[in-house]
């Protein structure tokens, strides 16, 4: 019992702070999980991209003209993990938050999509969501925290994909639920309860996100800032993250 009242106390922490500002959680949660209209056909699941990583290197290179380009590919990589953390993990994280329990993250369920004809792709991540194993908030941090170790060594060592730029991603996944409520609540305190829950995962996501207070249009807000850069910059269109940290000069000039 007294392990269960410690993993679920978070989530009662987040909760109680939205309350105080007027906020119902499950509200707001459920608007940020409005699904994604993704038609695009499946090619291969995460589970297969793991077992053998060269299905995910030849599609790039498929995909992708400039992908010849080994910072290029590179930088494709990256940034496809950071669609994977942010489209397929951060959702199971909000239902967390939002129903005291969420699904296992199976990768036999997640699959890589075909790229469309618009310029700016969707995600190209869809999780088939059909008889999902449920966990508790404990199960859920441990499973959770071992995948994102076991799979660190695939993307790192076979995609190049740095330290910094796969732990903030997997960081700013985990820590979704804040990012919905960036400006609506203390940001002092939102930042203090995202760093304390980054802390509950056995990984290193949270050496490399910082929150911090910040102002924007005279509001105080709280904003999740990387340590380490997807490289979406490289990419045409692709600009700056929001939560970039290392090129913020460059990004707010």
């Amino acid at each position: 019992m007294v392990a269960a009242e410690t993993a679920t106390q978070w989530l009662t922490d987040y909760h109680n702070l939205l309350a105080r500002h007027g906020l119902d959680a499950t509200t707001l949660m459920d608007s940020a999980l409005t699904p994604a209209n993704r038609e695009q056909p499946a090619l291969f699941s995460l589970a297969q991209l793991l077992a053998n990583p060269d299905l995910l290197q030849q599609q790039v290179l498929k995909d992708y003209q400039d992908a010849d380009h080994p910072r290029l590919r590179k930088a494709r990589l990256s940034v496809l993990h950071q669609s994977l953390a942010l489209q397929i993990i951060g959702p199971l994280v909000i239902r967390l938050f939002r129903d005291g329990s969420s699904a296992a993250l199976d990768p036999r369920r997640v699959f890589l999509c075909s790229t469309t004809s618009t310029p700016a792709d969707p995600s190209r991540w869809q999780y088939a969501a059909s008889e999902q194993e449920i966990l508790e908030p404990e199960a859920f941090i441990r499973i959770l925290s071992e995948q994102m170790q076991d799979w660190y060594g695939v993307f790192r060592q076979h995609f190049g994909v740095s330290p910094g730029a796969y732990w903030s991603s997997v960081g700013l996944a985990l820590g979704a639920p804040y990012s919905v409520v960036w400006n609506r609540v203390n940001p002092a305190e939102l930042c203090k309860q995202a760093g304390s829950w980054l802390a509950q995962f056995k990984c290193e996501a949270n050496r490399y996100i910082d929150w911090i207070p910040a102002e924007f249009s005279q509001q105080w807000c709280a904003i999740p800032q990387r340590k380490g850069c997807c490289l979406k910059y490289l990419l045409p269109g692709g600009g700056y993250c929001g939560t970039c940290g290392i090129y913020r000069k460059e990004r707010i000039s």
